[in-house]
């Protein structure tokens, strides 16, 4: 199945905008936003209690994401050889650590979603997901391709990335390829709050085709002052996103990002199915 259709009725301004910016890193644009996780926190606490053991911020950050994507699909598109394709599948990427110690391994791997999943299938996949690839004896794809590469002399390993990146502009790379790639995929989740430290924003890649990177804080407090003049305490976890800016325009992209906060803020939203799902033009 190939990872998308290339848009041919999109907006001039959207055609034009990837011959103009070429690169992914110089058409990034920039995001912050606090998000107030009262409610959500409350959730997380139900949610354990009724067996979704280790249930947390990431896993309603990547469902919430999920859904506003079968609300807003745009977001789910990106840019090859210069042109815009709707992606056909959800794909998100996640970072993680074999063992919680500062010099154990790292892996990549990929989630994959529709846009009917709730939560809890997004919980099951990830847990899964994780689970499967942090037992030692466990090599993903990705894995035994950077593993292999690494082996490679670096003059040959600078010119066989040049290739990649040449049969990547042309949609070429083997479908096995892109399959286990961190590159490839609808966006690319980092959790800096489980390391107890604020978000950062976090570059995208030139090669592959990864329109949106998202970082999310460790959790904090604040306070509010009402206009009666009381004060109110807050329980707040700040959100960083890094996006391509030529996949679709700013407007599109902002109503993206309200329902996407809107379901991390009340995610008792995402224990059903969407009643619709759109789809993109």
């Amino acid at each position: 199945m190939k990872e998308g259709r290339k848009l041919k009725s999109i907006d001039p301004m959207n055609a034009v905008s990837a011959y103009i910016m070429p690169t992914r890193s110089g058409a990034s644009n920039f995001f912050a936003d606090s998000i107030d996780i009262e409610i959500t926190e409350n959730y997380i606490h139900e949610k354990r209690q009724q067996g979704l053991k280790g249930l947390g911020m990431m896993h309603i950050v990547l469902a919430a994401y999920v859904r506003a994507i079968s609300q807003y699909p745009s977001v789910n598109r990106f840019i090859r050889g210069q042109k815009v394709y709707a992606r056909n599948s959800i794909d998100m990427c996640l970072t993680i650590k074999k063992q919680l110690k500062l010099h154990a391994p790292e892996t990549v791997i990929k989630i994959p979603a529709t846009p009917t999943d709730t939560l809890e299938q997004v919980y099951k996949n990830t847990v899964s997901l994780i689970e499967e690839n942090k037992r030692e004896d466990t090599e993903n794809g990705m894995d035994s391709v950077a593993k292999f590469l690494s082996f490679v002399p670096g003059v040959f390993l600078k010119f066989a990335v040049w290739i990649l990146k040449v049969l990547d502009y042309f949609g070429l790379i083997p479908k096995s390829l892109v399959k286990v790639s961190p590159f490839h995929g609808s966006m690319f989740l980092t959790n800096m709050g489980s390391l107890g430290i604020n978000a950062i924003y976090h570059h995208l890649y030139n090669f592959g085709n990864l329109p949106l990177f998202c970082s999310i804080g460790k959790k904090r407090n604040d306070y509010k002052v009402n206009p009666d003049g009381t004060v109110k305490k807050m329980r707040l976890m700040d959100l960083t996103v890094v996006c391509d800016e030529r996949i679709c325009d700013g407007h599109y992209y902002a109503c993206a990002f309200k329902a996407w906060k809107k379901y991390i803020e009340n995610p008792y939203l995402l224990d059903e199915p969407p009643e619709k799902v759109q789809i993109d033009i």
